[in-house]
């Protein structure tokens, strides 16, 4: 039996970008028999609420549970990235969805995560940024916080990253669907 070649879409944003909106849109257009969304946030959660003592699925969802322990987490998963910085993103592909032909990584955050996909999958990588402005970000909910906001994981790949698509998510429903059919003309057997 061989082995799948995978295609690999990275999607990366700022918090109430609409990484997740954008992720499901491109899921629902290359349908769940192909396609799967591979969080990196996933396994980080899982393995920080199993070495914390956690309720993982609360940790998931955008609710205070999860804003209460992100500060930590994120100083957490650092720590984890230091010693080996293809660790979440090894654990994101080996779990539930890694059959699948095409993986959406919804949530890369740094350019070590951009790096390990492009290193293991060369030309079959698409990277993607999405963009949206401040004030369209705090309608969505987004509140500035120090020590998250300022941090790495998110503000890692606010430069040093050359895109191949940058969508902006301003509610803009044309330019969405626009940005949408370019992203699927770039993967193999969609276009």
């Amino acid at each position: 039996m061989g082995s799948i070649r995978h295609f690999v879409v990275i999607i990366s944003g700022k918090r109430k970008s609409g990484k997740d909106y954008i992720s499901s849109k491109l899921l629902a257009c290359l349908g769940p028999n192909k396609c799967a969304i591979l969080p990196l946030s996933g396994p980080l959660k899982k393995q920080y609420a199993k070495d914390h003592n956690l309720d993982f699925d609360r940790l998931l969802d955008a609710t205070e549970y999860k804003e209460h322990y992100r500060q930590d987490m994120i100083q957490w998963g650092e720590e984890k990235r230091n010693q080996d910085p293809g660790y979440f993103c090894r654990l994101a592909t080996e779990g539930e969805g890694s059959e699948k032909d095409i993986w959406i990584i919804s949530d890369a955050r740094r350019l070590s995560d951009v790096v390990y996909f492009r290193d293991k999958y060369k030309e079959d990588v698409i990277t993607i940024r999405v963009e949206a402005d401040l004030s369209v970000r705090q309608q969505r909910g987004f509140v500035f916080t120090e020590g998250i906001d300022d941090a790495e994981s998110e503000c890692g790949l606010d430069s040093g990253c050359n895109w191949d698509i940058v969508i902006y998510n301003n509610n803009n429903q044309e330019k969405l669907e626009d940005s949408i059919s370019k992203i699927l003309k770039r993967i193999p057997s969609t276009s």
